[in-house]
């Protein structure tokens, strides 16, 4: 624990892949190759992205990662499964032995790297029981140190049948990361007009990010589970933007309870949740921690994504970042 105890720069929203996971789902992948004009492609169920590389980067192998790590002055990483991997919408046994095969993976290598790395487990959303089930072996057997999930699957994060699991995160003692995914890679296939432009990993992300927050709140989940710890990549989306319109519905729409109508209810029930600061724009910064206050904010850049700030392009990280890690975490100096 000692490397992310005096971590100056501590990452939370890094993802990985790993070779070990090559058709763990099936006939639903992962799987990778080079076509006939030389270019690398992976392929998720029926998604399929050319032209980006899966061997020998970042996202595959721990010694370029460490590399990059330096050369963008992050002394920590949290790691969590690609969300093109998430297999949420597909059958459980497949989505299982995905989720098995990612955790064991994921505990190995960063036992091998424990100054630089931490992991998150994947869990099979789609059965709650199974998830539960996973989530307790990840953290009680493997060590991980929470889990990381989408925010989309076949029932709503409110859900009753998400209680146990969300008792299961407390009981752990470990937090919970919201990160979407591109529609339709294994469920449904989401509005058409986000495939333009690639939206759907811009306001598709963002949109689905606002859901979540206010899912969690409307939907009582902060409520019944007063110690669960969960945390949003991007800022929440736009809930910082929307915080109050939200707060308006949550006193004027119809299923508004008495408990959302007082005044002030929606924004306390913002600051129980934690937010990346992976928004590109020092401006929308500003108004989340305005918004949430700078102690529910968490340093992540989408490593190596297309997304990432420019090496050494990130600016200052202020040092409360780090310690709202440690914090979230659970991972005192």
């Amino acid at each position: 624990m000692a490397g992310i105890a005096t971590a100056s720069c501590i990452d939370v929203h890094a993802h990985v892949r790993l070779a070990a996971t090559d058709g763990a789902a099936g006939i639903h992948g992962p799987e990778n190759g080079i076509d006939d004009q030389g270019r690398p492609w992976y392929r998720v169920g029926n998604y399929r992205i050319v032209g980006v590389k899966h061997k020998n980067s970042p996202f595959t192998d721990p010694v370029i990662r460490l590399e990059r790590m330096a050369k963008a002055g992050i002394d920590f990483q949290v790691l969590s499964p690609s969300p093109l991997t998430y297999f949420h919408h597909i059958d459980t046994a497949s989505a299982l032995s995905f989720c098995r095969r990612y955790n064991d993976g994921v505990a190995a290598l960063v036992r091998e790297y424990p100054d630089k790395l931490g992991g998150l487990a994947a869990l099979p959303m789609q059965d709650p029981v199974a998830a539960k089930d996973e989530l307790q072996r990840a953290v009680g057997d493997l060590g991980l140190w929470g889990a990381a999930v989408g925010t989309e699957f076949a029932l709503p994060l409110h859900s009753e049948q998400f209680d146990p699991l969300y008792e299961a995160f407390v009981a752990l003692d470990v937090p919970l990361f919201l990160h979407p995914a591109p529609a339709g890679i294994d469920g449904p296939p989401g509005d058409p007009s986000l495939k333009r432009f690639d939206l759907d990993v811009v306001v598709g992300f963002a949109a689905q990010e606002t859901i979540a927050v206010a899912t969690l709140i409307f939907g009582g989940v902060l409520d019944r589970h007063p110690k669960l710890d969960v945390w949003i990549s991007h800022g929440g989306g736009n809930v910082a933007f929307q915080a109050g319109r939200l707060a308006w519905a949550s006193q004027k729409r119809p299923w508004a309870t008495e408990a959302m109508k007082k005044d002030g209810a929606f924004e306390q029930a913002l600051t129980r949740l934690w937010y990346d600061t992976h928004l590109n724009d020092d401006r929308a910064l500003a108004l989340l921690t305005q918004v949430v206050g700078r102690d529910r904010l968490v340093y992540g850049t989408n490593f190596a994504g297309w997304d990432q700030p420019d090496d050494g392009d990130h600016g200052p990280v202020p040092p409360i970042w780090a310690d709202n890690a440690r914090r979230l975490l659970r991972r005192k100096r």
